[in-house]
């Protein structure tokens, strides 16, 4: 994509903000191959660089589960927030789940892990257009759907509904953002897959909250722009 062609913020930039150098867009800064993110999602971080994502916030993420964690695209990331991925859990399924085989010690164990001795829960798969707050917490396994938003230190574990909003700990939905009807509307939109020059032609309806219009441009929307 050459820089004629591209319509709001540069995706291929991992700093995205010329004010604000706490922000980066951290496709750009993930290397591991466990990590999928998608385009012009950020990470905030008003403590540590926001580029070091990978090493800070998500952690327990090694090859011995080959998990991933997934996250679609438009999505904002508050300081703080963290992902714990499966190798860092522990056996359940016995009378004690102390890690006795990383020990490298007689009778323990010869000092490595097997995934028999991980209670694996899958994949962690953040949908598009997903507010993540301030030092939440996302568990193995967790599924959020697209629009969320997860409170303030909230700890995630399970399902998220689309368009809900969740807090606490264990999170628990508060409310949803919209009724059924906007969030069916917004669902078949997806606009998140829209090229990029669409969601400039679009943004004065998608940074509003105007139902009808939503309804007519759901009403209009061609399939092939997608």
């Amino acid at each position: 994509m050459s820089e004629k062609e591209i319509y709001g913020a540069n995706p291929n930039l991992l700093y995205p903000c010329e004010k604000y150098d706490h922000i980066c867009f951290i496709r750009n800064a993930v290397t591991h191959p466990g990590i999928v993110i998608g385009d012009y999602t950020y990470y905030s971080d008003l403590v540590h660089s926001p580029a070091d994502f990978e090493k800070n916030n998500v952690l327990y993420l090694d090859e011995l589960c080959q998990d991933k964690l997934i996250i679609g695209k438009y999505c904002t990331i508050a300081s703080g927030a963290k992902f714990l991925m499966n190798a860092g859990n522990h056996k359940m399924a016995a009378f004690t789940g102390y890690p006795f085989k990383i020990f490298n010690a007689n009778g323990w164990g010869s000092g490595e892990r097997c995934v028999e001795d991980i209670h694996y829960k899958g994949n962690t798969i953040v949908g598009n257009d997903v507010w993540i707050g301030y030092e939440s917490l996302v568990l193995p396994g967790s599924r959020i759907g697209d629009g969320a938003i997860i409170g303030a230190r909230a700890v995630v574990s399970g399902t998220v509904p689309p368009y809900a909003i969740v807090a606490g700990n264990r999170a628990t939905v508060i409310r949803n953002r919209f009724d059924d009807e906007t969030i069916a509307l917004l669902l078949k939109l997806k606009w998140w897959d829209w090229p990029p020059k669409k969601v400039v032609d679009h943004l004065d309806i998608l940074t509003n909250c105007n139902v009808d219009t939503l309804r007519s441009l759901s009403n209009t929307v061609d399939e092939r722009d997608k």
